[in-house]
């Protein structure tokens, strides 16, 4: 036998909330909101001990790291999944430029000059190149005078660093540099910007401005009146502008989500797309270029040496941990560019970092480092250190320590360039 029933009922819960009123709702639900005389009429929580985590999360803590746990890296080289160590390099590859999505047509970089500077000893290009259709980008070019044929380079990425209204900047003395960046190139490069010492020791050397910094920092419509030069702005309205950049981290990576890319992927590109447009200079042998940075330099530097094979040298500064250690107490730290989705379930940071063998890998790190767990940082080197030996590459790997906070020292500068200068060939 057929069973009849009523019609569907139309009305929203809304509606009937509306129509029955909030007296009526407390009554039909069971409770009440008379104030605190009334809390016994609720359904209590199930009892629980609270207790101090000292983590980012706080109670939250035990249920991230049981995921991590499950979640260890699947596609690790010391994790047996592959043949061997080719095997490994092309899948592992694959698997970060999937990650990364970004990966737009080539275009042609069309380099525009834009000033030509005699600096002395060398000569400072600011150029603009293509590195995908539609986004050009803007660079500083430095090129050693008197040079006897093509000569080695090197890719200088900028950190982050909270600063957002300079990029490129934070690795150049311009002679006359900003208040903010004066103080940024004494507390993160012990006074002295890399670029600048690289060329003046014969490397061709090319920063760019990654996405959100520099002259591709985001300006808020309500900032507009500020104008666009910087060099005109005082030190309090640098500093009052760049906190604004630093509010919409969050934005551009809910943006980016929705228009189907990543920070990361956009900022990795940019960065080999450079190295693009640096073989076609005819002062640079192809051959020998290598890449460095600190902080997010150093997390640029990971990648590009990890994905271009161009890079025959790579110097990671500041920027290596194995990330589980890190979910603890170093999460909040970081800036979201650190963090793109779902890496983690595939490589660690140091399992990028194994892809540069063959070529010649810089690992320096600072004992005193708050932005990484002194476990998470010896774990990391060991790892690296294990895959490079298996590799076949023993040899090609250094890592060093030194009894520093997060900052690039000059000695740290120096032990880098004389590694460069043996890697690179170039005699200082």
């Amino acid at each position: 036998m057929a069973r009849s029933h009523a019609p569907a009922s139309t009305t929203t819960r809304r509606e009937f909330a509306a129509g029955l009123g909030w007296t009526a709702l407390t009554g039909v639900w069971g409770f009440h909101a008379a104030g605190a005389a009334d809390s016994a009429a609720l359904i209590p929580d199930m009892p629980r001990q609270l207790r101090p985590t000292g983590a980012d999360l706080g109670s939250l803590l035990a249920d991230v790291e049981r995921i991590a746990d499950r979640n260890r890296p699947v596609d690790s080289f010391l994790g047996g999944t592959y043949r061997n160590f080719d095997e490994f390099q092309e899948r592992a590859r694959q698997r970060i430029f999937d990650l990364l999505l970004y990966r737009p047509e080539p275009v042609p970089p069309q380099a525009e000059v834009l000033e030509r500077r005699d600096c002395g000893d060398h000569m400072r290009e600011k150029i603009i190149f293509s590195t995908a259709p539609g986004v050009r980008v803007p660079a500083y070019v430095l090129i050693p005078k008197n040079l006897n044929g093509p000569a080695p380079a090197i890719v200088d990425l900028h950190s982050h660093g909270g600063m957002f209204m300079f990029g490129k900047e934070k690795v150049m003395d311009l002679g006359t540099n900003h208040p903010v960046m004066t103080e940024y190139h004494r507390q993160n490069y012990d006074g002295r910007p890399t670029a600048t010492a690289l060329v003046r020791r014969g490397y061709v050397v090319i920063t760019i401005d990654a996405l959100m910094f520099g002259e591709r920092r985001a300006v808020l419509d309500a900032d507009i009146k500020s104008g666009w030069d910087r060099a005109k702005l005082s030190l309090e309205e640098t500093q009052r502008l760049n906190a604004q950049c630093r509010a919409k981290e969050t934005t551009l990576v809910k943006a980016l989500t929705f228009a189907g890319a990543t920070w990361p992927g956009i900022v990795f590109w940019d960065d080999i797309r450079t190295v693009d447009y640096l073989v076609t200079r005819p002062e640079v042998d192809p051959a020998r270029i290598g890449c460095q940075g600190i902080s997010m330099g150093g997390y640029r530097a990971l990648f590009l040496a990890a994905l271009d094979r161009r890079i025959k040298a790579g110097c990671i500064v500041g920027f290596m941990s194995t990330v589980c250690p890190m979910i603890r107490r170093h999460v909040d730290t970081h800036s979201w560019v650190h963090f793109l989705p779902a890496l983690h379930r595939y490589l660690d940071w140091p399992d990028v970092a194994s892809l540069t063998a063959p070529r010649s890998l810089l690992v320096l790190q600072c004992s005193r480092d708050q932005l990484f767990p002194p476990e998470g940082m010896k774990d990391a080197v060991e790892k690296i250190a294990a895959v490079f030996e298996r590799a076949g590459a023993k040899d090609k790997l250094t890592s060093r320590f030194y009894d520093e906070p997060h900052r690039y020292s000059r000695q740290m500068q120096d032990d880098a360039f004389a590694w460069f200068d043996r890697q690179l060939g170039v005699k200082s």
